[in-house]
């Protein structure tokens, strides 16, 4: 529990100047605590790395963070999986996109668990409190996005998988 913690900590800061697009701003630590309660609360994962990746998966791609920050504070093997659901920023949305698309299936189950985790998020967010200036064919393209992805995860997760569904299911529609 105790490096739980510390990860929260480290996200919290690290995150710390950042919002959600939605329409409240709302902070962004929500978004990877968000994750961490799915895969713990709702699917019973128990997995240490697991959680801490979910707390630290947008650390590298959306902060200063660096690999090495992440090796010295939580091991490299967490470093690692956040490695495997980090877009590479410096590419074009479209390619960032097509990327996580190709390479779902092929990650570690562990960082699977994370992405799967992130998607169920982003479609929860979405239909509950969508960025403000997303109109509803943009709502509609993420979330089939989001399909092509997990479909590239199934297997991993049955529960997790079921949760995706069921907020797959509250796809926007005029």
């Amino acid at each position: 529990m105790n490096t739980l913690i510390a990860a929260i900590a480290f996200a919290a800061d690290k995150h710390r100047n950042q919002r959600r697009k939605d329409a409240e701003a709302s902070p962004y630590i929500n978004h990877p605590i968000a994750l961490a309660n799915v895969l713990a609360n709702e699917s019973g994962i128990e997995d240490e790395r697991v959680l801490v990746t979910a707390i630290l998966h947008d650390t590298i791609e959306d902060t200063e963070t660096t690999e090495q920050e992440l090796v010295s504070s939580f091991g490299q093997e967490v470093a690692n999986i956040v490695l495997e659901v980090t877009d590479d920023k410096s590419l074009p949305k479209s390619e960032r996109k097509r990327l996580q698309m190709e390479h779902a299936a092929h990650i570690s189950s562990r960082a699977q668990l994370v992405k799967l985790a992130d998607k169920i998020c982003n479609l929860r967010d979405i239909a509950k409190s969508p960025p403000a200036n997303w109109s509803l064919e943009r709502k509609q393209e993420y979330f089939d996005w989001a399909k092509s992805v997990v479909d590239g995860l199934r297997g991993v997760h049955p529960g997790l998988e079921a949760l995706f569904d069921a907020a797959y299911g509250a796809r926007p529609v005029e």
